[in-house]
């Protein structure tokens, strides 16, 4: 349970300002408490902890609840000190915190899902408590009365939710790799439209309401932004990390947006700058170079006496071509890839003389990160995952915010 401080605020990396260890097994959630050196979290071992620093500058957990099932997802509001937990049984049960951070107390459980519960968000505008869980489903409750509201179904299970409280768009990721926008009402629903470019489930959402930007990460190692305001669907694809992405956050005032992936990476990626859309990838049957065929395409093969090749695509022109007209590789920032992915020769061509310069930097959280929030106004970060382990970052170095205050080292 001890906290480990470290301070090097000199360095451009997130400075490590404490570990808080006492979980039994995957921590599910965790999340800064807003001008408090405190942190919750809520675990797969059933357990939900308020931890708070003591002024030895340990972290010991003033509030400690065995739930009925393992914790999969939880939601603060830190102005009416309310707590939801989404449990692995479908249940969402509802706390309130005390002003000290001592003590919780009970207030309702909500029958939300019938299966694991991945997202909660609650608006306190309509009183609503909105959910999405492993049973292909979002579910929207009332907070006053405990009574299901509505409920919409997908084709696999759902997996994140971002929800604008303006408009009320609900924003569902799921297993298959496309994103839903709903309209909620009262007792209804109506379907926006559906956003597919991911080729793996998506993991994490992140919505931008300033500039009405959504951005999701996924099991493809990639993030995309989509232009929601600007009906322009997908604008950007990112692709810097080497393993799933399973947390973002989208920092407006600077610009910039945060993602961390299974594997322990931190990105901070500069959204700042004009940047230029991927291409959608083009489909032939011979390579859009040389002509020769790929190997599907039998009547040329056939009629030219030649060997079937392998289709590829270059990452900057989009066009379907062979492993001979494609022999480079090339990073290029400015279409959102960070390492080395194939180009066409001629592209290699027109791009080797222009600036490459990394529009991201990279870091290691040395754990598995399966969930991360922040607290932009002091540039702090949490992250924590099936390691059992929550890390406090400054991430002040790295996204230029405020300086942190309430976990600065004694």
């Amino acid at each position: 349970m001890a906290a480990e401080i470290h301070s090097r605020p000199q360095s451009r990396r997130p400075v490590l300002l404490s570990k808080v260890e006492g979980h039994q097994d995957a921590v599910s959630a965790a999340l800064l408490i807003p001008k408090e050196d405190g942190v919750i979290t809520a675990g797969e071992d059933r357990t939900i902890r308020v931890w708070l620093k003591r002024d030895s500058g340990q972290y010991w957990p003033s509030i400690y609840h065995t739930m009925a099932s393992p914790c999969s997802a939880m939601a603060y509001h830190h102005d009416s000190r309310r707590i939801f937990v989404g449990q692995d049984n479908g249940a969402i049960m509802e706390f309130h915190i005390s002003e000290d951070f001592n003590k919780m107390n009970f207030v309702k459980t909500y029958p939300a899902h019938q299966n694991r519960v991945s997202a909660i968000t609650f608006c306190l505008a309509s009183e609503w408590l909105i959910s999405t869980g492993h049973d292909k489903c979002i579910s929207w409750m009332c907070t006053r009365s405990g009574s299901m509201l509505g409920r919409h179904y997908f084709t696999s299970w759902a997996s994140c939710l971002q929800y604008d409280h303006e408009t009320q768009h609900a924003f569902v990721g799921d297993y298959s790799g496309q994103i839903t926008l709903l309209k909620l009402e009262q007792n209804t629903c109506s379907v926006i439209t559906t956003l597919k470019g991911h080729e793996g489930s998506i993991t994490s959402l992140w919505w931008d309401p300033v500039q009405r930007l959504l951005f999701s990460g996924a099991s493809d190692h990639s993030i995309i932004m989509w232009d929601i305001g600007g009906r322009k669907g997908r604008t950007l694809l990112l692709q810097g990390h080497h393993d799933k992405v399973q947390a973002i956050c989208y920092i407006q005032l600077t610009r910039q947006l945060v993602s961390c992936s299974a594997d322990g990476g931190i990105a901070v990626w500069n959204m700042d700058i004009s940047r230029e859309e991927a291409p959608q990838w083009l489909e032939s049957d011979s390579c859009q170079k040389c002509e020769q065929p790929f190997f599907w395409n039998i009547k040329q093969m056939w009629d030219t006496k030649t060997i079937g090749l392998r289709q590829h695509h270059c990452r900057k022109c989009g066009q379907a071509v062979c492993g001979k007209c494609s022999t480079k590789r090339s990073s290029y920032p400015i279409m959102g890839f960070e390492f080395q992915v194939r180009v066409c020769d001629s592209c290699f061509e027109s791009i080797k003389d222009e600036d490459r310069t990394s529009l991201a930097t990279f870091h290691e959280g040395k754990h598995n990160i399966s969930h991360m929030s922040m607290d932009i106004s002091r540039g702090l970060m949490v992250t924590c995952g099936s390691d059992r382990i929550v890390k406090i970052w400054d991430m002040t170095p790295v996204v230029g915010c405020s300086l942190a205050t309430g976990f600065s080292s004694p």
